[in-house]
């Protein structure tokens, strides 16, 4: 059954602020094989102009997608989270993150869509520091995969 269209541009709720550490950003790089140094040496950082650390641009992916569990688990939207699959990310930055942000998710449904059975839902995560400013904005794509028919 295709997801309710009434749904898009549903906003939900600031998650608590995610306080971002240079451990965890240490630990985002080498996990992805990334050793700028940029990602763990604050002398390097501030050599091109940040004032700590920052992190990779792809870090912010795991306070986004946890935001947006307020989206996939809202009863009244009747996401199927077990037919679900990652489609896509996308990623547009004001600025990097960076050690010691506090960061705030709002997550709204962008679209909804249906495609031969299958939902597909945008999910918009609107990341903004501990001053109220915008830092990413990233757009995450979820496929809620049509049921078997012979079930």
């Amino acid at each position: 059954m295709a997801l309710d269209q009434s749904f898009v541009g549903r906003t939900y709720p600031p998650t608590a602020p995610y306080e971002v550490g240079r451990e965890k950003i240490r630990e985002f790089a080498e996990a992805i094989g990334d050793a700028n140094p940029v990602y763990t040496d604050t002398e390097a950082a501030k050599a091109l102009g940040h004032p700590d650390v920052i992190a990779p641009p792809t870090f912010v992916f795991a306070i986004t997608f946890q935001a947006a569990g307020q989206v996939v688990e809202d009863p009244q939207l009747g996401l199927d989270y077990s037919r679900v699959v990652h489609g896509d990310q996308k990623f547009s930055y004001t600025r990097p993150v960076r050690a010691g942000d506090r960061l705030t998710v709002t997550s709204t449904i962008e679209t909804i869509k249906s495609l031969a059975g299958n939902d597909i839902l945008d999910v918009r995560g609107e990341v903004y520091d501990e001053a109220g400013e915008h830092v990413v904005t990233a757009v995450t794509k979820l496929v809620a995969r049509a049921a078997d028919e012979e079930a």
